[in-house]
């Protein structure tokens, strides 16, 4: 069996960049630093203070 190399810790691109609540590395919000995908955003906009999903 061949050695295998531990991941990489990505620190730039999509790869470095994941949704705090899914967890997913696809429409990523980093504004006002959320880090949540648009998809979360969405769901937990109105606890956070956004006032156009409410």
């Amino acid at each position: 069996m061949a050695k295998l190399r531990p991941p990489v810790k990505r620190k730039i691109g999509k790869g470095a960049l994941r949704c705090r609540i899914c967890g997913t590395h696809e429409a990523v919000i980093r504004i006002y630093n959320l880090n949540i995908c648009r998809r979360c955003f969405r769901e937990v906009a109105e606890e956070l203070g956004f006032k156009k999903y409410m």
